[in-house]
């Protein structure tokens, strides 16, 4: 089998597909929680803590010299970024707690007795054979 056969069948699986539209949709749903803390949750939360702009809240090490830029710890960039994390993993939970949900509800319907085996059968229908006797 060549490789771009062999590609071919490994990128056409099921599993290989719908993992990437997980992953694109995965993608632009961050951007949307980036947007939501960014645009609409921060900036009533610096408001009540004295009109500030998270984005602008560092700490500089070093100041601007000449050309250089300063060094800085930009932790209100940081304290953004944690809350899109936690938004992200809360929906995320949110999500996989649902599916495993719908997991159980199937798992609880009880499942169809096994088939007699065809020894089973024979041996169901010599017994009713000798009763007869």
């Amino acid at each position: 089998m060549g490789m771009m056969s062999e590609f071919k069948k490994f990128a056409m699986k099921g599993n290989v597909v719908d993992m990437a539209v997980g992953i694109v949709i995965g993608a632009a749903f961050g951007k949307i929680v980036s947007s939501f803390v960014n645009d609409i949750l921060m900036p009533p939360i610096g408001m009540l803590i004295g009109g500030v702009d998270f984005s602008d809240l560092a700490f500089t090490l070093q100041e601007a010299v000449g050309e250089e830029a300063a060094v800085t710890i930009n932790y209100g960039s940081f304290i953004q970024t944690a809350l899109d994390f936690i938004i992200i993993a809360f929906a995320i939970f949110m999500v996989v707690k649902g599916m495993n949900r719908m997991k159980k509800k199937e798992e609880a319907k009880p499942a169809e007795p096994p088939k007699p085996t065809n020894e089973e059968v024979l041996l169901a229908e010599i017994r009713d054979l000798l009763k007869k006797d």
